[in-house]
C-alpha cells in the first residue's frame, strides 16, 4: 500500500488536482454549532450542507464534534485539524475535503471540554446524530427511566456530578449550566430517524429536568427550540478497501473519510431559538410542516431498507444494490410500496417517491451493507414498519408483507445475524422454541397497539409457516 502524506492544514495544498478545498478560511472559522455523534453520516451530510452555507454567506458556524462513545473519530480528525475527505458516489465520483469541523472530543474521555462546548455562549445550535436507540425511550416514545444509561445519569444528576453516558443526560447537563451561566438559548436539532424527532427529543430532554430541578424544565420550556427534521443520504460504512480508494484519489491519508451517495436531502421545521446558518443558500429546506417528508423517508425508503436487509442475505446479498437487484426480492419490494404502503399514505406521492429511492437503492457504486442497515431492528421497525401494520390491519387492507419483515428481523436478530440491542431476550425467546404467539405476548419486544390488536396478530400469524 502507498505511503502518502496525512491530510492537515499543512497538507492540503498537495491534494490531487480536481479535489475540492474549503472555499473559506478553515484556521479562521470560529464555532457556533455542536453535534452529538460525530458519525460517518453527520460528516457526510449535516456537515457538509454547513460548509456549503459558511461558503456561501459566511458565519461563524464551524463544528465541535462529541463522541459520546468512543475516541477514533475525535483523534482521527484532531491529527489532521479536523479536515477529513468525503467521496460522493455519482456516474463520475467526486471527491472533496471538508473542514467545518473545527475540534472533535471523545466526551467520555474529556467531559469539562465537552460540557464547556454545550455551554458556550458561541454555541447557538446543538445537532444529533446518535442513531435511533441513542434517545432512551420507550415504546409510547416517552423517556424511558429504565433505559441503563438514563437510569445512570438521572442518578448521578440527582445524587452528584458524573459524565453523563446519554444524549439525554449530556443535553440536560449542557442546558442547566447555560443557564447558570447566563448562555443565551439554544436551538436542539435531531437529525435521526425518529418520528416527530424533535417533538420526542424535547419531551425526554424535558421529563429528564423535571426528574432533577422543575426550575430547569421551566427554563428549557422558554429558552430551547427543537424543530423536528428529516435527513436523507445514503452513506455506506467505509471498508478498507473504499478508504484506500479515497486516499488514492485524493492523495493524502485520511483515518476520517467518508463515502456518500450523490442525493442528499435535509428538511427543517422552522422553529429556532436563535441565529443559525444560511442553510437554504445550501439546499436545505426550511418549513412549516415536516410531517409529509419524514412519513415518506420512514415508510418508503427505511422500510425497504429493513426489508432487504432481513430477506437480502438468505438470498446471498451483500449490498443494498445486489438485493435491489434480485428478482424476488424486488417483486416483493415492488408490490409492498404498491399494496400496502401507498394505501396507508393516501395523501403522500409514494409510488413517484418510490421511483426515485428505488434507482438510488440500486446505484452500482454504493456498497450499502446489509448488516449495517440490520442493526438495531427492534428500534427501527417500531418507527418504520410497526405503525404501518397496525394502521393497515385496523382498516382492514393487506399487511401480509409487512408482517413478513417483522418476522424475517425476529428470525435474524434471534439467531444472532443482525445486531439488536434487545439481542438477548429474543435469543431466549429462539431457545424457548421460538413461537411466534409468544413474542406477540412480550411488551418488551412488541408495543401494546401492535399486541392488543387483533387484527394484527391474525395478520402476523397467517403468514407463518
Amino acid at each position: 500500500m502507498t505511503t502518502r502524506p496525512r491530510l492537515s492544514l499543512a497538507t492540503l495544498a498537495k491534494a490531487a488536482p480536481g479535489v475540492a478545498r474549503p472555499a473559506y478560511d478553515v484556521a479562521g472559522l470560529k464555532t457556533g454549532i455542536v453535534h452529538l455523534g460525530i458519525g460517518a453520516f453527520h460528516r457526510g451530510h449535516q456537515a457538509v450542507f454547513t460548509e456549503d452555507a459558511v461558503a456561501a454567506a459566511g458565519g461563524d458556524w464551524g463544528i465541535v464534534g462529541l463522541s459520546l462513545r468512543h475516541p477514533d473519530v475525535p483523534d482521527a480528525l484532531a491529527a489532521q485539524d479536523g479536515l477529513y475527505a468525503v467521496e460522493t458516489l455519482d456516474a463520475a465520483p467526486r471527491y472533496r475535503v471538508v473542514g467545518v469541523v473545527r475540534r472533535a472530543i471523545c466526551a467520555p474521555r474529556d467531559p469539562a471540554a465537552a460540557l464547556q462546548a454545550l455551554a458556550a455562549p458561541s454555541t447557538h445550535m446543538v445537532g444529533l446524530t446518535v442513531t435511533e436507540k441513542g434517545y432512551g425511550l420507550d415504546a409510547r416514545g416517552e423517556l424511558d427511566p429504565a433505559d441503563p444509561d438514563i437510569a445512570h445519569d438521572l442518578a448521578h444528576e440527582l445524587a452528584g456530578p458524573a459524565a453523563p453516558r446519554s444524549a439525554v443526560g449530556w443535553l440536560a447537563l449542557g442546558l442547566a449550566e447555560r443557564r447558570r451561566a447566563g448562555a443565551g438559548p439554544l436551538t436542539v436539532i435531531s437529525c435521526d430517524n425518529v418520528m416527530g424527532n424533535g417533538r420526542k427529543l424535547e419531551g425526554a430532554v424535558l421529563a429528564f429536568a423535571e426528574r432533577t430541578d422543575p426550575g430547569l424544565a421551566r427554563w428549557i420550556a422558554a429558552n430551547a427550540a427543537f424543530p423536528q427534521t428529516m435527513v436523507d443520504c445514503i452513506t455506506p460504512a467505509v471498508s478498507p478497501q473504499v478508504r484506500e480508494r479515497i486516499e488514492a484519489a485524493v492523495g493524502l491519508a485520511d483515518g476520517a473519510c467518508v463515502s456518500r451517495e450523490a442525493f442528499a436531502q435535509w428538511v427543517i421545521e422552522d422553529r429556532f431559538a436563535g441565529p443559525r446558518p444560511a442553510w437554504e443558500r445550501a439546499g436545505v429546506e426550511v418549513v412549516a410542516d415536516v410531517r409529509p417528508y419524514e412519513q415518506l423517508k420512514l415508510h418508503v425508503l427505511n422500510t425497504c431498507h429493513s426489508a432487504l436487509a432481513y430477506m437480502g442475505p438468505a438470498r446471498g446479498c451483500l449490498f443494498a444494490r445486489q438485493a435491489i437487484a434480485d428478482p424476488e426480492l424486488a417483486c416483493f419490494v415492488d408490490g409492498l410500496m404498491a399494496e400496502e404502503v401507498a394505501p396507508a399514505l393516501p395523501d403522500l406521492p409514494v409510488a413517484d417517491y418510490w421511483r426515485r429511492i428505488r434507482a438510488r437503492i440500486a446505484n452500482p457504486m454504493v456498497d450499502h451493507r446489509l448488516s449495517q442497515i440490520a442493526e438495531d431492528g427492534s428500534v427501527k421497525l417500531a418507527q418504520r414498519v410497526v405503525p404501518l401494520v397496525v394502521a393497515n390491519a385496523r382498516a382492514g387492507r393487506p399487511a401480509g408483507r409487512l408482517c413478513a419483515i417483522v418476522r424475517a428481523w425476529l428470525g435474524a436478530a434471534s439467531l444472532g445475524e443482525a445486531a439488536d440491542p434487545k439481542a438477548a431476550r429474543l435469543a431466549a425467546w429462539a431457545d424457548a422454541g421460538a413461537d411466534l404467539a409468544a413474542a406477540l405476548d412480550d411488551p418488551a419486544l412488541f408495543p401494546e397497539p401492535f399486541r392488543a390488536e387483533p387484527a394484527v396478530r391474525a395478520a402476523m400469524l397467517k403468514g407463518a409457516g
